[in-house]
């Protein structure tokens, strides 16, 4: 019988880089032929999933073999951040023979997980979420900080382990504007930032952020280089990356499934690949 890797290349980053691919990027549910929240981001010898919503363990095998993740983390228990757990759990169970991966999530998350799923252990190493929490998974280094939202529901920075000065990356999850960057007390390279809808929406009150307040949020918080994510599909993103872009000064990029961005130790965003341009100035 010829041996099947589950998953595809598996080409980590340059040294001293962080790669961040984009796996999914509807929010709250999909588009058509789309995938909610999901991240892969790699550095060092080190690759990580951030969120896995419907669609995204997919999409996220087309960039890793599922044998080469090292960890995971899930922001909070919204179905549309988490749901391919139960599909991830199962391959390591019953097809790739694995235990023990570690999972950094909030309880509630966990809970909803077994309901579905069952035990979670011996095949998951779940570990609870927790506000200014710093942890590392392998050669990425993680710091967490609680948003305003629905649920318990931390946004994350991420660094390399052995340069916590060098390229840093941080994925705001998804937040009301009662919440920013700046939370983080430290430099921010690349936010990859929930844009929900557009401004026109804000007067609903919804605890998610128009592309307008995210633009206005990243750059009173100082940060670099400002990509949109979490989409609702039915809004256009052109619109999306223009009220981006006014409003946090210079250019945007919203997030397309099976975008790659990488940034370098000096803070320069590299466009290595994207699907569709999402750009604006």
């Amino acid at each position: 019988m010829s041996e099947v890797t589950v998953g595809g290349p598996d080409d980590g980053p340059p040294p001293g880089v962080l790669r961040l691919t984009v796996c999914g990027s509807s929010g709250s549910y999909p588009g058509p032929g789309g995938a909610c929240s999901g991240y892969l981001v790699q550095g060092g010898a080190t690759a990580v999933v951030i969120d896995l919503g419907p669609g995204v363990l997919a999409n996220l095998q087309r960039h890793v073999p599922l044998a080469a993740l090292d960890g995971g983390v899930l922001t909070h228990a919204h179905p549309d951040h988490w749901v391919d757990l139960t599909g991830l759990e199962v391959a390591y169970t019953y097809d790739l023979g694995r235990s023990a991966f570690p999972v950094f999530g909030t309880g509630e998350t966990a809970a909803k997980a077994e309901v579905v799923s069952g035990d979670l252990a011996p095949t998951l190493d779940w570990h609870d979420l927790a506000d200014r929490q710093r942890f590392v998974i392998g050669d990425l280094a993680f710091e967490t900080s609680r948003t305003v939202h629905y649920v318990e529901t931390y946004a994350l920075r991420i660094t390399l382990a052995d340069a916590p000065d060098g390229p840093s990356l941080a994925y705001s999850a998804d937040t009301g504007p009662g919440w920013s960057f700046a939370a983080f007390g430290a430099p921010i390279d690349v936010a990859l930032c929930e844009a929900t809808f557009c401004a026109d929406m804000e007067p609903a009150g919804i605890a998610h952020l128009s592309a307008r307040q995210a633009g206005t949020m990243a750059a009173d918080a100082g940060v670099r280089h400002l990509v949109l994510t979490h989409l609702f599909p039915g809004v256009a993103h052109q619109d999306a990356a223009a009220e981006g872009a006014a409003a946090f000064g210079r250019p945007v990029h919203v997030a397309r499934d099976g975008d790659v961005f990488e940034v370098d130790a000096d803070g320069a965003l590299r466009v290595v690949g994207v699907e569709s341009s999402g750009a604006a100035g």
